[in-house]
């Protein structure tokens, strides 16, 4: 996008050229009225990350786009950010996972690993283990600096440019509508609370209106998107930690720490369980395959281990803690019921801001999501623009939310959809890793954006073999270890171990890395390099 422009229109998603590329020929422009960057030659393939970058000069400086405030609606879709407009520091990102993490669902999942018959001290290591999965959407984060575009786009990369199309139907856009829901769900349930507390009855239609409200504010940030989102989530952080800080007083006081089940669990039965709770827990870090998204608008010289380490940290403090106060509570309360069984241990008064504070985390959550889901929606090759995507990807959560409410049970409605993306997720987030680590972390944004057949990335008829069959190996092979709503195979011959994450993630990024080196292009250095 030209420099010059004070104030461009809101991106679609990147078009097809109107006539096929030739030799010599400008780049077409798409209906959005951008650029599109005829095929580059082997030798324009370098990976940008090999050159510094240029400093803006003074004219780009003082023509810079406001395209990314809090104040005004994000004008960038899917498309590339150039460095004249990249901007913000990695430390941001804590706040952007922290008060997206503290939140009504974190501490029901921490008080499920009680419930499903682990003592306490049990349930606390699951809940360290299974948030170190944040180290590995921290990684994926810093392919976003990299690159100037959003996970949406990097991932063509490794499926090609029609099969990139299917994932991101696929994990961006589908998976991300269920979590949208199923967080809604429970920003709603506190909500219902909340307008009981205040003398309404909490009628179908009143539900449904909640349920409207809490999505419409939520919508809301994800429209405005990127500036708003760095903005907000600061002081949300903060209000969310004063909040949780009481709740943390509370909740120790009544914490029984020596508490173990009546019946414990032993031997297979036990391990059975310790997996499927760090597969729960996991599952909140490994949905994160868009933690670039977030991180694109850095500068492309930002320290790695800046990125990866404080998205990592504002995911695993915060899982860490809230979950743990899940599990703290449970030994003390039936976490069954949370809200009754919380009630019993928070002061009177406090309960109508502690309800506030779970819907505030929440919508601070939902907002990614939705955004992210905005932009797979664009990477799909709808040409919508950005801030309506968002708005369709809410029409269609709010839907599922007042099924989950209304038809369905919440609790195992939640259990379950958890359990079952991980067969999905972690192979899909462990080939993006090793996808990462394969480039060295070198991606050519402008490159990227190139859809036509000439693309580097179009690969066989627009589908990366490698990343395809990686993906359907390591989920295949998921599957088979499942067991959660059904069982597959190999657990029920481990009487009901569920292997699908460890095993999903080594099948995906071992045949990943063997087939990307056996089909890499000849002469293409943009592929996976060892």
């Amino acid at each position: 996008m030209a420099s010059t422009i004070p104030d461009p229109p809101e991106s679609t998603c990147t078009a097809r050229p109107e006539a096929e590329p030739s030799p010599g020929r400008q780049g077409a422009r798409s209906p959005g009225g951008q650029e599109v960057r005829p095929s580059p030659s082997r030798q324009e393939l370098r990976p940008t990350a090999d050159k510094p970058a240029a400093p803006p000069t003074a004219d780009e400086q003082q023509a810079r786009p406001a395209s990314d405030v809090a104040g005004r609606v994000e004008a960038h879709g899917i498309d590339y950010i150039p460095e004249h407009e990249r901007h913000g520091h990695p430390r941001q990102l804590f706040s952007v996972w922290a008060a997206a993490n503290v939140n009504y669902l974190s501490l029901v999942v921490g008080g499920t690993l009680i419930l499903m018959g682990l003592t306490l001290g049990q349930a606390l290591v699951v809940i360290v283990v299974g948030n170190l999965f944040w180290l590995l959407t921290g990684l994926l984060s810093i392919s976003g600096p990299a690159a100037g575009t959003p996970s949406e786009v990097i991932t063509r990369a490794i499926y090609g440019i029609r099969g990139n199309r299917v994932n991101n139907a696929v994990v961006g856009w589908m998976i991300s509508v269920c979590y949208f829901a199923l967080n809604l769900a429970a920003a709603a349930t506190a909500a219902f609370s909340l307008v009981e507390k205040a003398g309404l009855t909490a009628s179908t239609g009143v539900k449904i209106v909640v349920v409207l409200v809490i999505a419409a504010i939520t919508l809301t940030i994800g429209v405005y998107g990127h500036g708003l989102i760095m903005k907000l989530y600061l002081p949300i952080t903060l209000a969310l930690t004063a909040v949780f800080a009481v709740v943390a007083v509370s909740v120790l006081r009544h914490t029984d720490f020596s508490y173990a089940p009546p019946a414990p669990l032993r031997g297979a039965e036990l391990w059975t369980v310790l997996v499927a709770g760090v597969t729960l827990i996991s599952s909140a870090p490994l949905s994160y395959t868009t933690s670039a998204d977030f991180a694109r608008y850095l500068p492309r010289t930002t320290s790695v281990k800046a990125v990866l380490g404080w998205t990592a940290l504002g995911g695993f403090v915060p899982g860490v803690v809230v979950c743990s106060l899940g599990a703290c509570a449970a030994s003390a309360v039936d976490m069954a019921d949370p809200q009754s069984g919380l009630r019993k241990i928070l002061p009177g008064w406090f309960d109508p801001l502690f309800l506030l504070a779970l819907i505030l985390g929440t919508i601070a959550l939902n907002a990614l999501t939705a955004y992210s889901a905005g932009l797979a929606l664009q990477a799909v090759g709808i040409r919508i623009r950005r801030s309506l995507s968002v708005l369709a990807d809410g029409t269609a959560a709010v839907s599922l939310t007042l099924y989950a409410l209304l038809v369905s049970d919440f609790l195992d409605t939640v259990s379950n959809v958890l359990q079952l993306t991980v067969v999905l997720l972690g192979p899909a987030m462990t080939i993006y890793a090793t996808d990462i680590w394969l480039r060295h972390n070198h991606y050519d944004g402008p490159t990227l954006m190139d859809e036509t057949p000439d693309s580097p990335f179009w690969y066989t008829a627009g589908v990366n073999t490698a990343g395809a069959l990686a993906l359907a190996g390591g989920v295949a092979a998921s599957a088979l270890c499942v067991n959660t709503l059904y069982t597959g195979p190999i657990a029920r011959a481990l009487d009901g171990l569920d292997l699908a994450l460890p095993v999903g993630i080594v099948v995906s990024g071992s045949l990943y890395a063997i087939l990307s080196r056996r089909m890499r292009p000849s002469g293409s250095v943009d592929a996976p390099c060892g």
